[in-house]
């Protein structure tokens, strides 16, 4: 293992800990006093002559070899160079040191005989207060500055001389020289906001000669320095007198130097960067009291040190789940937002992931100086606010990073993203949101040449086409911390997975757990058996095929447990019993009251979003030793387990993809507390031979779904790419095909049609909607034709609205605005409710008449208005025969519409759920989606003039939708990872505001709210800080944008 300490090639001075060290530079990037001087004086005077030029230069001492007519100084140096260049081994750069040592000799001797003209570099210290002290008692040492007086002794032209003497020792000295020159450079000042307003052009830059290292040394030996000398004299002679003060002047040159370098570095492709990859020492240390992490993987070095990342190339890696991905990406962000002063977008699959992420990267953020900014569900702003001076990082789910990087091309500011990393790149392959992260990498490399992409996965196979799609490297390698060990259980025997034998398996051993017939009839499977073995002392987990299905495992295996079980950590899980019921309003799952004191519990969609992450909690914190879950919790937040079981090779009625038995059984095997994990399969005889291939098959590839998903695909991409006038021409949308994922892939996933065939049907598709305009030659369908888009189209992707449902959502708002009922929400609610939902909904009808008898009369006439009329209710609801014909897709978005509307009313999701008959994970998963849909609904009416007055009540509707609580609540949900149940008991202890909770502190937070550990604690506050810190900012920057002075003011002449 590298430990970081160990990667990082020098350590940053005790002086610069805390505040941001420059990456380093090559040794050519450091300008010569020289250099610095004329940067500062604006390159004045003639540039100092090279020695080559010499021959043509009329000597100007005729035959004297001094100042004063004798050949004391001339004669001396001759003398010493002579007898310096006797040794072989003597430095050349020793005749400098001699030379510089005569010239000082009439007033300085100096002690040490060393002197080395490279380290006459000026050492930049980490404050500016000392960068440009000056200690005239030694002349130099490798960690002090050189003195004023020295440069402002020696002429320009003559430090000229000193600089090229020391490029000529840099090839036979460089390991000591460079090291030194760069460990000064590491050091220089982090308070320079801009490097780039103050860097000089690189040919000012520059030294003003350049030699190979065969040309230096035949010039060597071709001149004497006798020459040089003379020859520095010359052009002494002939510069004209500065008027700057040359204090002033250097310390305007070190300024510079300092901002030089530091550009240099950001932009060098030098792979030795700095304390910790280019970063403050002090990332290292927030690493480490943060995440405890204290030392690199090997693969995780190897990888940050790749010099495909150096250069800033796009970039693919795939390791084993837990391999410690996360780390790297997140690393290479913070070298971006810190180092290159870039914003940064990092997507990931799920909304809670996204949370989770903001929670853990806020504490990094208030102690670096950047802001973390969420775009998940209803959450984000498009266009995002444009930052004067802190960068931000935008954590985006799948959907809202399209709509973000749509935004930023839209403004033109595609450019200030620097980076883009993407978890789990391997969900390019998965339906409608595979095709919409292939359109988002695909509109980032064709708009930009200056935003590198970074994506990881466990579970890559055809890495070529990725590769080529996204122009990347890739790196891969199968580091796990912890062992994995596979096995398959068929009947009582247990098998290791072996794919050097010929059938796949070899024995392991019998189960050794004896059986009851109970037991036997009850578990078939033999569970108890696997998991009696690790838990309490171990983790579990176990993957079962349905919701259902897991909860039956859980409520199997208590009862069957022996009673010794519950007394492990019991005030725990009894506390954790209360807080499950503080969250119900009193009311908790009969199955986790039963299985919780067994330390067990079941993990699906069925739970609500504070439930799910109570359990998580408890799991993580050891009180609960096993979960029965569904597959979903392997792809989302980390809960490894010493042994992972497979109840059986399906999820659902499919049979177990690679894919995703490589994710389950990834979760085996705890970093840092586990020796080795295992995962055991469950297998029955009928399914034997399928899960032979399983086992021993490679992974699935990734295609492109642009084709598959046709609206949310290929057609949402071709109208955006018009509407961004990114392409505007069919010509013009060919080339951006051939960049997509489905241009690489295109032989091997349209064998009917060419591509060019498949983009004239989709946008003949999208004129025919009217969300274009435009023709397409029937003759030639590469006309050169401009195509554009509708006020309707533009709505309809800025709104990131399916292409499906577009002209419904138009008639239904157009329809509203002839009577839209305001008496309550509910008219809005429908207008808000998604339509994806409509179709696994089967309405209750008893419910739906009771629901629709509560309603007052002007509430009634809401769902006459939409067309569900009330007699068509009571008959359904008496099971009489219907003659009328009504549209199931709106009777059924109605029922869920009162579903919306009773929760709004209630704010508890337990209430509502057992009112409706419906799991209270659904009922969740309906507010999470409605909450979204409302916000794609607000950004469509935004666009068409005509639905203003949708705008200011759609607002306070998703506001509404998002939080569902009372409104003294809404500011503290505002804060990442703040759930209801959460608020409640940060309000009734007093912080009511976000300032309460940002200047909390995270000791008195643990001390007064129950079930909240220290670390949850700091997160929150680091969160609240965030948010406020924010907040703060978008006011500054509306304050500085009013107060701008405009650039067009009239003037009179």
């Amino acid at each position: 293992m590298a430990e970081p300490g160990l990667a990082v090639r020098r350590k940053s001075r005790p002086g610069s800990v805390g505040k941001r060290s420059r990456a380093p530079v090559q040794p050519s990037a450091v300008c010569s006093p020289v250099a610095r001087k004329r940067a500062s004086s604006g390159g004045e005077g003639p540039p100092a002559e090279t020695p080559c030029s010499n021959d043509s230069e009329e000597d100007m001492f005729g035959d004297y070899d001094s100042f004063y007519g004798n050949d004391s100084l001339l004669a001396q140096v001759d003398d010493i160079e002579h007898k310096y260049l006797q040794d072989k081994n003597t430095d050349v750069r020793a005749a400098g040191e001699i030379v510089l040592g005569n010239f000082q000799s009439g007033s300085h001797h100096k002690k040490k005989d060393n002197f080395s003209t490279s380290e006459n570099v000026v050492i930049l210290k980490a404050d500016k207060e000392d960068a440009l002290q000056m200690n005239e008692n030694d002349l130099v040492d490798s960690s002090q500055e050189p003195t004023e007086f020295i440069l402002d002794d020696l002429p320009s032209s003559q430090l000229l001389y000193f600089e090229k003497m020391d490029e000529l020792s840099s090839a036979s000295r460089p390991s000591s020289v460079s090291e030194r020159r760069n460990k000064c450079v590491n050091s220089s000042s982090d308070k320079i906001r801009s490097p780039s307003s103050f860097c000089p052009d690189a040919e000012h830059r520059n030294r003003p000669a350049d030699f190979s290292s065969d040309s230096k040394c035949d010039l060597f030996k071709s001149e004497s320095l006798k020459d040089h000398l003379k020859s520095a004299m010359t052009g002494n002679a002939k510069a004209p007198t500065l008027q700057v003060s040359k204090t002033k002047q250097l310390k305007e040159a070190v300024l510079s130097e300092e901002i030089c370098v530091a550009r240099k570095t950001i932009e060098s492709s030098s792979v030795d960067i700095g304390p910790f990859y280019g970063l403050p020492s002090k990332v290292k240390d927030l690493f480490r009291q943060f995440r405890g992490i204290e030392m690199l993987y090997e693969w995780q070095h190897e990888c940050l040190m790749l010099e495909s990342l150096q250069q800033r190339k796009n970039l693919i890696y795939s390791l084993p789940t837990s391999g410690g991905k996360t780390l790297v990406a997140e690393i290479i962000i913070l070298q971006e937002l810190l180092c290159r002063q870039k914003d940064v977008l990092m997507i990931l699959p799920y909304v809670a992931i996204v949370q989770e992420k903001v929670r853990g990267l806020s504490s990094f953020g208030i102690e670096l100086g950047f802001l973390v900014e969420e775009y998940a569900g209803s959450k984000g702003r498009f266009p995002p606010i444009k930052r004067r001076i802190k960068k931000s990082l935008y954590i985006a789910t799948i959907e809202k990073g399209h709509a973000l990087v749509n935004s930023l091309i839209e403004t033109e500011r595609i450019d200030d993203l620097g980076l883009v990393a993407v978890d789990e790149l391997h969900m390019l392959g998965e339906g409608s949101r595979g095709a919409t992260l292939e359109i988002t990498l695909a509109k980032i490399l064709y708009t930009s040449k200056n935003t590198q992409i970074i994506g990881m996965s466990a579970t890559l196979n055809n890495a070529g086409d990725l590769q080529k799609f996204l122009q990347a490297e890739y790196y891969t390698s199968n580091f796990r911390p912890v062992e994995l060990k596979e096995y398959v259980k068929i009947r009582d025997t247990i098998y290791a997975v072996d794919s050097k034998t010929e059938n796949g398996f070899t024995f392991s051993r019998l189960l050794n757990f004896r059986y009851s017939s109970n037991l036997e009839k009850a578990d078939p499977d033999h569970i108890i058996a696997l998991v009696t073995e690790v838990i309490p002392k171990y983790s579990c987990l176990i993957f079962c095929p349905t919701k259902k299905n897991c909860e039956n495992v859980a409520l199997m295996v208590c009862k069957y447990l022996k009673k010794e079980f519950k007394a492990h950590r019991e005030k725990e899980k009894q506390d954790l019993v209360k807080n499950l019921k503080t969250i119900g309003n009193g009311s908790i799952c009969p199955v986790l009251k039963q299985t919780i004191p067994f330390g067990i519990a079941y993990h699906h969609s069925g739970l609500t979003n504070d439930e799910r992450k109570s359990i998580e909690e408890a799991y993580s914190a050891g009180v609960l030793c096993l979960l029965a879950c569904t597959a979903t919790l392997a792809a989302g937040v980390n809960l490894p387990a010493r042994r992972v079981i497979l109840r059986a090779p399906y999820v659902a009625n499919d049979f177990l993809k690679k894919n995703q038995y490589k994710q389950m059984i990834g979760r085996a095997g705890r970093a840092g507390i586990d020796s080795a994990g295992e995962s055991i399969l469950i297998v029955q005889e009928k399914d034997k031979h399928l899960v032979r291939d399983l086992v021993n098959s490679p992974l699935e590839n990734c295609y492109s779904n642009l084709l598959l998903e046709l609206t949310k695909g290929m057609q949402s991409l071709l109208l955006s790419l018009i509407g961004l006038k990114i392409a505007v021409t069919h010509e013009e949308v060919e080339d951006f095909m051939r960049s997509t994922l489905l241009g690489v892939q295109q032989q091997l996933l349209s064998k009917e049609k060419s591509l060019s065939e498949i983009i004239k049907d989709g946008l003949e598709n999208l004129i025919g909607k009217g969300l274009l305009e435009g023709r397409i030659s029937e003759k030639d369908h590469n006309s050169r034709c401009t195509l554009t888009v509708t006020p309707l189209g533009k709505a309809t992707y800025k709104g990131s609205i399916d292409l499906a449902y577009c002209n419904l959502l138009y008639r239904e708002l157009k329809k509203g605005l002839e009577g839209l009922i305001l008496e309550s929400n509910l008219h809005l609610l429908y207008l808000a409710t998604p339509y994806d939902m409509t179709s696994n909904c089967s309405p209750d009808w008893m419910i739906y008449l009771r629901q629709f008898n509560q309603l007052s009369a002007a509430e009634q006439k809401v769902a006459d208005v939409v067309g569900v009329p009330e007699s068509f209710i009571t008959k359904k609801a008496s099971g009489q025969a219907i003659r009328k014909n009504v549209d199931s897709a709106v009777v059924n978005r109605l029922y869920l519409s009162f579903v919306l509307y009773t929760l709004l009313k209630e704010t508890n999701i337990w209430n509502v759920s057992e009112k409706f008959n419906m799991s209270r994970g659904y009922v969740q998963n309906l507010l999470n989606s409605a909450a979204s849909f409302a916000s794609c609904v607000l950004h469509f009416c935004e666009e068409l003039e005509e639905f203003w007055v949708y705008k200011a009540l759609l607002t306070e509707l998703t506001k509404q939708l998002t939080y569902c609580v009372k409104t003294e609540l809404i500011p503290l949900m505002e804060v990442a990872g703040v759930l209801e149940a959460r608020a409640k008991q940060l309000y009734n202890a007093g912080y009511k505001t976000l300032a309460h909770l940002a200047n909390a502190n995270p000791e008195t937070l643990v001390k007064m709210i129950e079930h909240l550990s220290r670390r949850q604690a700091k997160q929150i506050v680091s969160s609240a800080k965030m948010l406020l810190s924010e907040k703060a900012e978008a006011l500054q920057e509306e304050v500085e944008e009013l107060l701008k002075v405009p650039t067009d003011i009239p003037e009179t002449h």
